[in-house]
């Protein structure tokens, strides 16, 4: 059994790909206009590096693969002493600290495997915990599309809801998740 050789068809990119890029760029920066760019920019990358696709994973697989080394340069960039001065990530939305990231906790990196295999753990433990406290409804449709990846389109059918209402419901479990962590996981 031969395995199927994938081609690339950048001309239908934006039709077939973008809204799940956005999608899945939204879900790990939570910045429309940064998720806009990281997707852009893996188009370019895409079209950069279309010599170098194989066919050996589907057009989809590969531009997934692209925006996660996009989205975890963004984040090698935020935590190097350079982008902790250059970039401002908007972490606040009300209260005095407002629209600002404070720098003593952007995540520092760790010497220690062990340390740090700890911390992940405990840090999904208290995500757990606050996915739990979520109307149910919220949390379902949270764990849908940023955790099990689900299409829009997918999720609207199955819960019988419209995309705006989904959008609305991902936006209120986001802020309800952040003031969780932040009561409970940050200030530790």
């Amino acid at each position: 059994m031969s395995e199927q050789q994938h081609s690339l068809h950048p001309d239908l990119w934006i039709d077939k790909y973008a809204d799940y890029l956005f999608n899945y760029a939204i879900a790990r920066v939570n910045n429309y206009d940064l998720a806009k760019d990281l997707v852009q920019e893996t188009f370019f990358a895409g079209l950069k590096s279309a010599k170098n696709f194989e066919g050996k994973a589907s057009e989809k697989t590969w531009l997934v693969s692209i925006l996660k080394r996009k989205v975890i340069d963004h984040y090698r960039k935020i935590n190097s002493t350079k982008g902790q001065a250059e970039v401002r990530m908007n972490f606040y939305e009300d209260g005095e600290n407002e629209g600002n990231w404070i720098e003593e906790r952007v995540p520092q990196n760790w010497n220690n495997d062990t340390e740090k295999a700890i911390e992940n753990e405990e840090l999904k433990s208290q995500l757990d915990v606050c996915l739990e406290k979520l109307p149910e409804k919220y949390g379902i449709v949270f764990r849908m599309k940023t955790i099990q990846e689900f299409e829009t389109e997918e999720i609207c059918k199955e819960l019988d809801i419209t995309a705006s209402n989904l959008w609305v419901m991902i936006h209120r479990a986001r802020t309800q998740l952040r003031k969780c962590m932040e009561d409970n996981w940050f200030k530790k």
